[in-house]
């Protein structure tokens, strides 16, 4: 600062050294024996040129220096917010975890006192005599002991702080006769319910004989082997079976992730580890046939592979560099980023997001470096305005004028879906500060609104036959406001009114006189992609989640 003073200060006695050599100057010129070539005028206007280029070059410093304070402070409310943010995550996240232990503890507490007091829980269960005779057990349903023991243990608590399995009882039945293939079945009859059966899964699990078995005999027919691996795309009902198992295995996982080591060491033993190692040899050398870019980051098989080695603790009985390579194949599975941690995988997800950029799939990489922390390495808003450039240059065709119009119409439906895409995943991060959307907004309704103009002229376009009535008058053109005598009457073959010739198609009827001679029929427009059967009956779709 004393530096910036004493600058701008000799600045200012410019003026008076320059008046000083003036006089001196003048002085010179009075001596005749001295000649001098140059003149005064010229020496001044040197002198202040240097002194407005000095002056020029010391604001030019002083406005640089006050936009790197003014860096400098942004840049310290930036940390200030983030270092709050992340004390009041932490917070919030202490806050769960202490409400969750203490709700532990309270389901822990009441399941001991149930169990100090067995005379009193369920005189249906165990009638204890006060007298002096024996106890005895009566009779009680096959699920009666091993649903009460799910409500008492597993399940969500209620108000009164007990657990209950809420809406689906049947699955504890099912799980407590190891029935995999009922499990499949009803999991199939209820997929409408999917988020509730997810929740309570778990909970059915721990009425099983062995829940880690259970769920490696969902797992038959996972691979049927009269099906190809490109047909296996086409057939709904293995798809959907492939997700249960999938789900299943993910179920398990969580049932795992409540109970303490020796637990789950119970129910993950050496066997059956061994028997889920053998299933993982035998799916492993299947995957060689997958395409990173067929699976387009949603191949069910991969993932049922990762998900079955990350639930039974398999993963170092294989090639960690492997397992990198089908990242790419489930970038799309909303159970990546936790399937990456699970497997030890965090430190190969640099290159995973390469390979990701390098098959054109920014989104999928943008997201892992969201999930990882990796967004320095790999900047979110560049990756995704890389990826917009690309779709833009590919609904660019190279002869525009010859294009077709279904090529235009393919071209620009890829574009709106990349927009959208993109629209999304900037929500998603919450990057609106980085990344404007108003433009991208505007252009998305510009492309839906051609969409919906071409739709509509092409539905103009369609001819519209008409077929001629018997007698020989269908073809004529319409009269309308006709004055018509009152006691004229239509001959009985033109009973049905005028604007039934005017429907697209018409066929003759019976030649009763008691209905009309033509009927029209229904004209169904359906789109490309109907669900309907050829009798008219609307089929739902298959199962799928």
């Amino acid at each position: 600062m004393e530096d910036k003073e004493s600058a701008a200060t000799l600045m200012d006695s410019t003026t008076s050294k320059i008046q000083q050599l003036q006089k001196a100057f003048a002085e010179l010129e009075s001596h005749h024996a001295v000649t001098l070539n140059l003149q005064w005028k010229q020496l001044e206007e040197h002198f202040h040129g240097l002194q407005k280029s000095l002056k020029r070059r010391f604001t030019e410093l002083e406005d640089q220096e006050k936009e790197f304070e003014t860096k400098i402070f942004q840049s310290g409310e930036m940390l200030e917010k983030r270092q709050a943010a992340v004390i009041a995550k932490e917070q919030a996240s202490l806050q769960r975890l202490q409400e969750k232990r203490d709700a532990a503890v309270s389901a822990i507490a009441i399941a001991l006192e149930k169990h100090r007091k067995p005379c009193s829980v369920e005189p249906a269960v165990i009638n204890c005599e006060i007298q002096d005779g024996p106890s005895t057990l009566e009779e009680k349903p096959d699920d009666y002991i091993e649903i009460g023991h799910v409500i008492e243990d597993t399940g969500k608590p209620s108000q009164g702080g007990g657990v209950e399995v809420k809406s689906y009882p049947e699955l504890v039945k099912l799980c407590q006769i190891m029935d995999s293939e009922g499990l499949h079945k009803f999991i199939s009859d209820n997929r409408k319910n999917l988020a509730a059966l997810r929740e309570e899964i778990p909970i059915a699990l721990r009425a099983a004989i062995n829940p880690a078995s259970l769920v490696l005999d969902s797992l038959k027919g996972f691979y049927n082997s009269d099906v190809s691996i490109s047909d296996a795309k086409k057939d709904a009902n293995l798809l959907g079976l492939r997700r249960t198992c999938i789900m299943l295995l993910e179920c398990l996982s969580t049932l795992l992730n409540t109970l303490e080591m020796n637990s789950i060491s119970s129910i993950i033993s050496e066997n059956v580890k061994a028997r889920a190692k053998g299933i993982a040899d035998e799916w492993n050398p299947k995957l060689d046939e997958l395409d990173i870019d067929a699976t387009n980051g949603n191949s069910l098989e991969a993932h049922a592979f990762l998900q079955l080695l990350a639930t039974f603790s398999i993963n170092s009985n294989f090639n960690q560099e492997n397992l990198s390579k089908l990242i790419p194949m489930v970038s799309r599975r909303r159970q990546t980023a936790d399937l990456c941690r699970s497997l030890g995988l965090s430190d190969r997800m640099p290159g995973v997001i390469d390979v990701l950029i390098n098959n054109g799939r920014h989104i999928d990489a943008v997201n892992l470096a969201f999930a990882f922390e990796l967004t320095q390495q790999f900047p979110p808003v560049s990756l995704l305005k890389s990826y917009l450039n690309e779709a833009s240059k590919a609904s660019i065709p190279l002869n525009s004028g010859n294009a077709s119009p279904t090529v235009q119409n393919d071209v620009n439906e890829k574009e709106l879906t990349a927009l959208k895409a993109v629209l999304k995943c900037v929500e998603d991060h919450k990057l609106e500060e980085q990344y404007p959307v108003d433009p991208l907004q505007k252009r998305v309704l510009q492309l839906e609104k051609a969409k919906a103009d071409k739709k509509k002229a092409t539905e103009v376009a369609k001819p519209q036959s008409k077929r001629p009535r018997p007698n020989g008058v269908g073809n004529g053109p319409r009269v309308n406001n006709v004055v018509t005598d009152k006691n004229f009457y239509p001959r009985m073959t033109e009973r049905c009114p005028q604007s039934v010739y005017d429907r697209p198609y018409a066929h003759p009827g019976p030649t009763s006189t008691h209905v009309p001679l033509f009927m029209g029929a229904a004209v169904y427009n359906f789109s490309p992609g109907h669900d309907f059967f050829g009798n008219g009956y609307h089929y739902q779709a298959p199962y799928l989640h």
